[in-house]
C-alpha cells in the first residue's frame, strides 16, 4: 500500500493511506511514526522545505537520540512548530515530513555520542494541528507530546497518526 495523502481543489485532504514498504529481506514493513519539534525561528517549516533534504540535528537528549537512531527511511514524522515563535496559535503540527536517512554520527559531536538523521518536507497541512486541540481530545491523551512534552523527538503511534490525519480531513 502506498502512503498518500490527496487534497481536493480547495487543499483540503481527502484520502489518506498507509505505506508499506520491502526492506532488504523483500519483506514488507510499515513505516514508524514520529513527532519532530523545532522552534521556527531556529529551523522552521520554510526552513525545511527550502533545504530539501535536511539533517535534522542538534538533539542532545538521550530518549530524543535513541528514537532517531530507530527511525528507518521511509518513516514519516508531523513537523511541530514549538517555542514563543509558534506565533499566536501557539504550539502546533504545521506539516508531514519523511525521513529520508537513516541514524548516522552527528559530525558537530566529538563525543560520538549523538546522531542526526535526514528528513524532507512532504506536506503542509492545510490547517495546523494546535497543541490545544491535541490536549482536548481523549483519543490523544497517550500520546507522547503530551507525556513527555520537553522531549524533541516523539513517538506517534499509528492510531494517533491516523487520529490526527483524519481530523484534518
Amino acid at each position: 500500500i502506498a502512503f498518500a495523502i490527496r487534497y481536493d481543489a480547495a487543499h483540503v485532504m481527502t484520502e489518506i493511506k498507509l505505506r508499506a514498504y520491502k526492506n532488504a529481506n523483500e519483506e514488507y514493513i510499515m513505516p514508524n511514526y514520529w513527532l519532530l519539534k523545532s522552534e521556527p525561528e531556529e529551523f522552521g517549516w520554510a526552513d525545511l522545505v527550502r533545504a530539501g533534504d535536511a539533517i535534522w540535528d542538534g538533539v542532545r537528549n538521550h530518549q530524543a537520540a535513541n528514537n532517531m537512531r530507530t527511525m528507518a527511511v521511509g518513516d514519516q514524522a508531523f513537523f511541530y512548530h514549538s517555542g514563543p515563535g509558534a506565533g499566536k496559535i501557539g504550539p502546533h503540527i504545521v506539516g508531514i515530513c519523511e525521513v529520508t536517512g537513516a541514524a548516522q554520527p552527528d559530525p558537530h559531536d566529538d563525543s560520538g555520542k549523538w546522531v542526526v538523521v535526514l528528513v524532507r518536507a512532504v506536506e503542509k497541512l492545510a490547517k495546523p494541528v494546535t497543541l490545544r486541540a491535541i490536549k482536548s481530545d481523549p483519543d490523544l491523551s497517550k500520546m507522547a507530546l503530551l507525556r513527555q512534552s520537553r522531549l524533541s523527538v516523539g513517538h506517534v503511534t499509528a492510531d494517533e497518526w491516523l487520529h490526527i490525519c483524519d481530523e484534518l480531513k
